[in-house]
């Protein structure tokens, strides 16, 4: 066979790691408007424009019970917007009952600041265009509070740190305004670091979720990318998504109960995601979803399972309850994942609706234990051109569905098993048209694919898992390239 080198482009710089901790000076600029005490922080806020940057001294500040920092009717633009930030990363904590409370602004930056408040930070439907960015947030740890809900459109939230809790409530809640066919638009989720969550409850506490079941018809066209998650056991979803047409892409959740749940909605896309360690891997539901080139590995739950339903397709005409059900999978397409050492590797369910018209392609299955593929019953799927491998049994993949070889992986220096030189999965795919351009590493797949989440290269990999140099406070900029 002949064997293919991918070059790389020689663009792609070496970023330099800052612990998580250090604490990094603002620097100063002309438009600079220092404030030193939370009356001289309401002051600027209520004289500021467009390009302004309002910069709070260092130091602990404690709204008054009943009070808040309000931002109402500004209005910065995209390319100058109005900036609030701490002198330093952290060095400004805000406690008491609020902080900032905003109406009806635009194109709005918070950043720099430890949340140490005791309700919802919110993101309201009249505003739109505000980010956050740069925050520690370890608001009050208080059953079902939810931490920062964003129903504004085009909100970015990026290079936070959301941590320690041990009750119910969400740190990170997308939802919509008061007409629940509607969610709230295009909220980029990036680089962020979610740790610590060991609520002891069986659910109730995922670090993200997007939508709610009234909502899974909606597109939100939200985008969860390069986000780093640890120890997060508060829900066995990690990212839960309860609307339709949503991407979570180039993500790792490490050591965690949590795991990626299209519970609701159509249209999804996850690809590039590393699971690794934890117990639950991806879960969907829902109509017409896109599952490729990610990699799940030593869980001791199940890596991916494509679910049944209690109901065929959701519709505008069900009750509230029947809402709340699972919808069972239909033409999904699951390919070029590689699930590997997990304790259950490919599930079913039963329930009353079968899955039905998945494609599951390409795809590297690698275990010991049990089955390799548990599916309950299935409608019209297609198995095509999977690599299976191990001491665990082949299970229910119909004949003609797969190739049983050693792959011959190899651990790299960040733990993950890619192919070697000799792989029978190199040029062994055969889906066609599968919408995969490169692999989970950024490898070009080119027109002759690999089997599996990795395309071999002899060259570094641009993608790994992520660490906490890569996400929160100090996470590095620039940020990657629209895909």
């Amino acid at each position: 066979m002949q064997r293919r080198t991918f070059l790389r482009s020689t663009a792609v710089a070496a970023i330099a790691a800052v612990p998580l901790g250090t604490t990094l000076t603002t620097s100063a600029s002309a438009a600079d408007i220092p404030v030193a005490s939370l009356a001289a922080l309401q002051s600027a806020i209520n004289s500021a424009g467009p390009g302004d940057r309002i910069v709070v001294a260092n130091g602990t500040y404690t709204v008054p019970s009943g009070g808040a920092l309000t931002i109402s009717g500004k209005h910065g633009t995209e390319a100058a917007p109005i900036t609030i930030v701490a002198q330093s990363r952290g060095g400004a904590v805000l406690k008491g009952e609020r902080s900032f409370v905003l109406s009806d602004s635009t194109n709005i930056v918070l950043s720099g600041f430890a949340f140490r408040q005791s309700t919802t930070l919110e993101l309201p439907v009249s505003c739109s265009g505000i980010r956050l960015t740069r925050n520690d947030f370890q608001l009050a740890d208080t059953t079902d509070l939810d931490w920062v809900v964003v129903r504004s459109d085009d909100s970015k939230i990026d290079r936070n740190h959301f941590h320690d809790r041990t009750t119910a409530g969400i740190f990170l809640v997308v939802d919509g305004p008061s007409d629940t066919s509607v969610m709230t638009q295009r909220t980029h989720i990036l680089r962020n670091y979610f740790s610590d969550h060991s609520y002891g409850g069986t659910n109730g506490g995922e670090p993200i979720r997007i939508g709610y079941s009234k909502r899974a018809l909606a597109s939100a066209d939200a985008t969860v990318e390069y986000n780093l998650f640890e120890r997060c056991d508060g829900d066995p979803e990690a990212i839960s998504v309860k609307s339709s047409d949503n991407t979570v892409q180039y993500n790792t959740i490490r050591d965690s109960l949590g795991g990626i749940v299209l519970r609701h909605g159509n249209r999804s896309t996850v690809q590039g995601n590393y699971v690794i360690g934890g117990t639950n891997g991806v879960r969907l539901y829902g109509n017409d979803h896109t599952i490729v080139n990610n990699y799940i590995s030593g869980l001791s739950g199940r890596a991916l399972v494509i679910g049944s339903g209690s109901t065929r397709d959701h519709n505008t005409s069900e009750s509230d309850e029947e809402r709340k059900g699972n919808d069972a999978v239909d033409r999904a397409l699951i390919a070029h994942n590689s699930l590997i050492g997990n304790a259950e590797t490919l599930e079913g369910e039963t329930r009353t609706y079968a899955p039905q018209d998945v494609v599951v392609a390409d795809n590297l299955l690698v275990g010991d234990a049990g089955s390799l593929v548990a599916m309950g019953a299935t409608t019209r799927f297609t198995w095509q051109s999977n690599l299976l491998w191990g001491a665990a049994a082949n299970g229910n993949i119909p004949a003609g569905g797969f190739t049983r070889a050693d792959p011959r992986l190899a651990q790299g220096a960040d733990g993950v098993m890619r192919l070697t030189a000799a792989s029978p999965a190199i040029g062994a795919a055969t889906l066609a048209d599968a919408p995969v351009t490169d692999d989970i590493d950024g490898d070009p797949r080119g027109s002759v694919r690999d089997i599996g989440a990795d395309e071999y290269a002899t060259t570094a990999a641009l993608r790994h898992p992520l660490t906490t140099a890569d996400v929160g406070p100090n996470a590095p900029e620039p940020e990657p390239a629209p895909r």
